[in-house]
């Protein structure tokens, strides 16, 4: 077996999810993690999760009155017609302290570099419901975003393994994601790295298999969930390759161009939508990052420069002019969503929204009360919810393990949630 090892070091690092056998003690290995499966989802839900890196204006954007009846604020003016879809909380947050260098964890609720020794790693709301949901759809999950701005890419979505997930980095590479076909000598890449892939996962179970003759009884449930690790690999690859052999959708647009990541941002949102409605994926996530650049808004400063403004009205007039921009294609996703039938329902109706941000106060760098706005799937109409932070603190990861278990996914912990919240 020890010859074995270098190889096995290297498919580990090769295939999605990290796979390497456990630690297991009657045979005195090494120190090898294990992923472990989710449930298998039920019925066609769906999530979507959108980010601004930078926060919003939380004194033009929290009302005062809580429940139903809350007012319009500045930033709320644009969700006119959704108020009734929505559900605004203030008071969520992950307890922790970064600015922008923990912006990463708003769908984690755990610091990367605090990471490697939990079961989950620092895995994401949106790719933990993509590890379960993920092989029913073409796309286990689309990330979305820039590789430019502050952290000089997007960090919205990471997996178990703590590696984060690149994204589609505008319309153009969206819409041929979605609706081009590859070519044949693309074809033949992917084809052969499935192979690759395939005689991999076939090495790592005779290996396994190997080990099961020589370990006691206490080890042997370790290797079962490795096994059972292994095999939610193989299934994930086996859908790879039928979705392979399946035509794309026919698309009902022209290719779009990329032009800039404001005038893109409408775009974006209307081919996420079309992504749910064809059921190409049913996990979705969205960065606006720290290169949102809002020259086409009339303003000459950019996003992240704005974002320190030091009290000056000026600045924080573009800034609410900038985020009610974003507020106001977010509203016109929603209300897409809700006009598009899926059975006897709409898209909304199935689909968890989330909207928000791991900023609280970029001014200040605070990474508390985050402004948080969920919708569609049973999370609308809900109003105004306002939490007291000393009589009654709610993790955000709570809200988490509610959309997952919603989903159908049977866990009882997401992160660093204490219980679950609606």
């Amino acid at each position: 077996m020890a010859s074995r090892l270098p190889r096995r070091r290297f498919l580990g690092h090769t295939l999605a999810g990290m796979l390497a056998l456990p630690a297991l003690p009657s045979l005195a290995a090494g120190r090898l993690a294990a992923a472990t499966s989710g449930a298998e989802s039920q019925g066609p839900r769906r999530f979507v999760a959108i980010g601004n890196l930078l926060g919003f204006q939380r004194s033009h954007l929290f009302p005062e009155t809580a429940g139903k009846d809350f007012e319009l604020t500045d930033l709320l003016a644009p969700l006119a017609d959704s108020r009734d879809r929505i559900t605004l909380f203030r008071g969520l947050d992950h307890g922790l302290k970064g600015g922008h260098f923990a912006v990463h964890t708003f769908l984690s609720g755990v610091l990367h570099h605090e990471s490697k020794h939990r079961p989950d790693g620092n895995v994401t709301v949106d790719q933990f419901i993509a590890d379960t949901v993920g092989d029913q759809t073409r796309f286990a999950s689309l990330t979305v975003g820039s590789e430019g701005g502050i952290h000089g890419g997007c960090q919205l979505s990471w997996t178990r393994s703590g590696v984060r997930v690149p994204p589609i980095t505008g319309p153009s590479a969206l819409f041929e994601k979605l609706f081009v076909g590859e070519s044949p000598a693309a074809r033949e890449r992917y084809d052969a790295a499935n192979r690759l892939q395939g005689s991999i996962l076939d090495a790592m179970l005779a290996d396994a298999r190997t080990l099961e003759r020589r370990i006691n009884r206490e080890d042997r449930a370790k290797l079962d969930d490795y096994l059972t690790s292994v095999r939610d690999v193989e299934k994930r690859l086996q859908a790879r390759i039928t979705w392979a052999n399946r035509p794309k959708p026919t698309a009902p647009m022209d290719r779009p161009s990329d032009r800039n990541t404001a005038q893109d941002l409408p775009i974006l949102y209307d081919l996420i939508a079309l992504a749910l409605q064809t059921d190409s994926t049913r996990v979705a996530t969205l960065e606006i990052g720290g290169c949102f650049l809002p020259q086409d808004l009339g303003i000459d400063k950019s996003h992240h420069g704005l974002s320190h403004h030091g009290n000056d009205p000026e600045a924080v007039a573009q800034l609410i002019t900038l985020e009610k921009y974003q507020l106001e294609h977010f509203g016109r996703f929603l209300t897409r969503l809700a006009g598009t039938t899926d059975g006897d329902s709409t898209l909304l109706d199935s689909t968890a929204v989330l909207f928000g941000s791991g900023m609280g106060d970029a001014n200040s760098h605070k990474n508390d009360d985050l402004p948080i706005i969920m919708a569609g799937a049973g999370y609308g109409g809900g109003g105004f919810r306002r939490l007291d932070p000393q009589r009654n603190k709610v993790p955000l990861c709570n809200l988490f393990l509610d959309i997952v278990q919603r989903l159908g996914i049977e866990t009882d912990s997401f992160g660093t949630s204490t219980g679950t919240f609606s």
